[in-house]
């Protein structure tokens, strides 16, 4: 089973297991057995939830994710069009749903179609636009990405993960003052969202402000103090600041927190190629 099609399962099992309490629930019971690559069985126990709950439509839902796993879409469209017409004509889930499968299939034109669909169906809910702003940044289409983005954040200005989406796109577009924008947004709507001060950080790097940069990486060491990679970017702004003892310090840190080994090295070469331009002419004025 591929990454992609595990990831789903897994994030439906999760919202089925939030969603019970003791008594497993029919999409529980339906996710594990797909988790597992059982999607028949998984299939026959929604089908006969749905006998007696037709209006169940996070069950209708998960059956619509089960057989995307199959890759038959003839008949995930014929379910589609089942729970079309029990939610309604301003209901965009179906028309996510859709886009999910389309997405299994490999149909990332027509994925993001149907997203676009389901923005257009419901024009106040930003599941639409978010969704397919969310998927256009994961494949890596940022130009996609970017107005679906801001039309989800124009819906609904609050949510802090949208935010850095944005920033992470507006960067990826040459765009440091809008992504900066972007985070400042997020932090606006959650000061806990430490995506959001990486983001500012990442900007300040890339703008040559190191102080700055210093600034967001102290104030998520705050919050999480063996947070590596954070010790790592701190690291970087040390060593180009040409504070080396405290740049050596953040880069001990970092490793005790877990960093990634190469890069620590590529730090402490750099550092130790400084030091040395930093003694050459010391040693000159002693000779």
């Amino acid at each position: 089973m591929n990454l992609v099609r595990r990831v789903i399962l897994i994030a439906s099992l999760s919202l089925g297991l939030a969603a019970c309490g003791t008594q497993p629930r029919a999409e529980q019971r339906a996710a594990m057995l797909a988790e597992k690559g059982r999607l028949e069985e998984a299939e026959a126990v929604l089908r006969k939830h749905l006998e007696s709950h037709p209006n169940d439509h996070a069950a209708h839902r998960q059956l619509i994710r089960t057989l995307a796993l199959t890759g038959r879409l003839d008949r995930v469209r014929a379910e589609i069009a089942v729970l079309e017409q029990r939610v309604g004509p301003t209901d965009p889930s179906p028309l996510i749903e859709l886009g999910h499968a389309l997405e299994l299939a490999h149909q990332y034109d027509e994925a993001l179609e149907a997203y676009d669909r389901a923005s257009a169906r419901a024009p106040k809910d930003p599941l639409g636009p978010r969704t397919g702003g969310m998927r256009a940044a994961r494949w890596g289409e940022a130009k996609l990405a970017k107005p679906r983005l801001e039309e989800a954040l124009r819906r609904d200005p609050r949510d802090a993960k949208l935010w850095h989406a944005l920033g992470l796109v507006r960067l990826r577009l040459g765009d440091v003052k809008g992504a900066k924008q972007a985070y400042r947004s997020g932090l606006t709507s959650d000061p806990a969202a430490l995506d959001n001060r990486i983001g500012l950080a990442t900007a300040a790097l890339m703008e040559r402000d190191d102080e700055a940069a210093l600034a967001q990486y102290a104030a998520i060491l705050r919050a999480r103090p063996r947070f590596a990679d954070a010790h790592l970017g701190r690291a970087y702004a040390l060593l180009r600041l040409g504070r080396l003892d405290e740049a050596e310090a953040a880069i001990l840190a970092a490793e005790k927190g877990g960093a990634a080994p190469g890069v620590i090295r590529r730090q402490r070469s750099l550092l130790a190629r400084l030091k040395t331009r930093r003694q050459a002419p010391e040693e000159q004025k002693n000779r």
